[in-house]
């Protein structure tokens, strides 16, 4: 494989494009002043991609004997375990009250987004991170979650 092969350079495309998103997903949660800032959801769509990458092109580039299967989804259920790990990482339980469930579950999404990149669904990741964004600073903003919390403290 040449070293400016175009298929190369669809790669880095893939992973900039996934850093971007990442990035835009963490800014919101720097924002609110939570650990997993820009770096972090950066890295997990990066890592993400690469490794969705990984497992869909690098694998199929080998000549595999015959009667051998392949099955390249598998590291991306590796991928939905291990970030899984990585948010329970950040679920801390205070008393009655529980910290960090939404940054997990943004790091979560995050991996979603770097596999829907890895295996070319671009427009599909663009549109999941703006409805992430909708999501995390939309419904802040609307106060949602805490108008609920207030409704359901009057009705105990």
């Amino acid at each position: 494989m040449d070293f400016f092969d175009p298929n190369q350079l669809r790669i880095i495309i893939q992973l900039i494009l996934a850093v971007v998103l990442g990035c835009l997903m963490g800014i919101e949660r720097e924002y609110v002043g939570k650990a997993a800032g820009a770096r972090t959801f950066a890295l997990v769509t990066l890592g993400a991609t690469l490794f969705t990458i990984l497992s869909k092109d690098v694998f199929l580039s080998f000549e595999w004997p015959a009667g051998t299967t392949y099955d390249p989804t598998r590291i991306a259920a590796g991928i939905v375990v291990g970030i899984g790990f990585l948010g329970a990482g950040l679920i801390i339980f205070r008393g009655m009250k529980i910290e960090g469930l939404t940054t997990a579950a943004g790091l979560w999404a995050a991996a979603a987004i770097g596999m829907a990149v890895g295996y070319e669904f671009y427009l599909t990741a663009i549109v999941a991170t703006c409805l992430i964004l909708l999501i995390l600073a939309g419904m802040r903003k609307l106060n949602i979650e805490e108008r609920l919390a207030e409704r359901r403290d009057e009705d105990q």
